[in-house]
């Protein structure tokens, strides 16, 4: 029944169109393609109508499905044309493989679009903007990364399902893999770098000693967690400037964390001063420079004698807390200069000074000094 109705449809648009069987297999494969076009066309015209298109969430999803929902389509038309076109079984063969490729592809196109409304999904109760952010922080390093390992291993099953619905590939990847001895021995050795990246963006992702936006110090720079991929790691530097360091560093060197816990860091200030500094008055300034200062998070101030070194001053460390390691950086300078300011103004006698004493020579000969003697101890003349 279906080779008769196959048939009759191929009868027909000879007998009308007095085409060739290329060309009529042509103009239906076009003809599909734009059947399927519009159909797509009118499915997303229908959705925005239900559903409406000023809903972030609508709009983001029919943005994000508009390829796949479009090959889809395409495939379905092709699908029922090859069936119907006047080709020969040699074509039709590669068209069904053909075919068969582009439907494996929509399949993991779709997985990987899935995985990525997923992932948005679970974010969305998430704000890096927050002042606390430290667990969106660990959320968002979490799902990036292993979003990203997921994305890989789809591809991966997408092309190795895609190979294998050829014959002639299949027979060839599996002899390649029955052969492969030492030179799969040799491949594994030069993608050694690759694996361990590998291995330890899953490492980071679950112990996670590094999040998106904490504050890292390493190989003598200061900087923030820009971006994580799947090989390496971007930190945005105090100057504007760009490291790059692989994943693998984090896992096997030393470095700094700033905000392994909190956003909340404790700065500290040195001063040097006099011994006769006021150090009760410069502990009540701190504080009125803290409370008077929007960067300082009310936590802690503390004023401390560090240490009192030999050339004549005064050690003094101040600590105050602030919320982020930014904001702690600009509070020190802050605190620095108006201390500096206060003293120069109220206790300049306080500042570090080098110190000299002119005495005369009167006061020489009447200072009692110890005279040497000459005459031997008895314990040093020799019996």
């Amino acid at each position: 029944m279906l080779e008769t109705i196959k048939y009759s449809y191929a009868d027909i648009l000879h007998t009308l169109l007095r085409l060739p069987d290329w060309l009529a297999a042509s103009a239906l494969v076009a003809g599909g393609i734009v059947v399927a076009l519009i159909a797509n066309a009118l499915v997303v015209h229908t959705v925005r109508n239900t559903l409406g298109v000023r809903h972030p969430k609508t709009r983001s999803l029919l943005t994000r499905s508009k390829g796949p929902l479009q090959l889809a389509f395409i495939v379905l038309a092709l699908k029922l044309v090859v069936g119907i076109a006047p080709i020969g079984n040699a074509a039709a063969v590669m068209f069904g493989n053909i075919l068969s490729v582009a439907f494996i592809a929509l399949l993991g196109w779709t997985a990987i679009i899935a995985v990525q409304i997923g992932s948005q999904i679970y974010l969305r109760r998430f704000s890096l903007d927050a002042e606390d952010n430290l667990l969106a922080r660990k959320h968002v390093t979490q799902v990036g990364i292993l979003k990203r390992a997921a994305d890989t291993l789809i591809v991966i099953i997408t092309v190795a399902a895609a190979m294998m619905s050829f014959e002639q590939v299949r027979q060839y990847g599996v002899s390649l893999f029955a052969s492969a001895g030492v030179a799969g021995l040799a491949i594994g050795l030069a993608a050694r770098p690759l694996l361990s990246n590998l291995i330890a963006g899953v490492q980071i992702a679950v112990a996670q000693p590094i999040r998106l936006d904490d504050v890292v110090f390493l190989e003598g720079e200061y900087g923030t967690i820009e971006e994580i991929t799947t090989t390496y790691v971007v930190i945005k530097l105090w100057d504007w400037r760009r490291m790059v360091v692989p994943l693998s560093y984090f896992i096997e060197k030393p470095f700094q964390n700033w905000t392994r816990e909190t956003s909340a860091l404790i700065g500290s200030v040195f001063l040097y001063v006099d011994y006769t500094v006021p150090v009760e008055k410069l502990r009540a300034k701190l504080m009125e420079v803290a409370r008077s200062s929007p960067l300082w998070d009310g936590r802690v101030v503390v004023l401390q004698v560090s240490d009192a070194t030999r050339d004549n001053t005064v050690e003094l460390r101040a600590l105050l807390s602030a919320r982020s390691a930014p904001a702690a950086w600009d509070l020190r300078c802050e605190v620095r200069e108006k201390l500096i300011a206060y003293l120069q103004e109220e206790y300049p006698q306080a500042l570090p000074r080098t110190r000299q004493e002119f005495v005369g020579r009167g006061e020489l000969d009447r200072a009692e000094l110890p005279r040497p003697s000459l005459v031997p101890d008895h314990h040093s003349v020799s019996g």
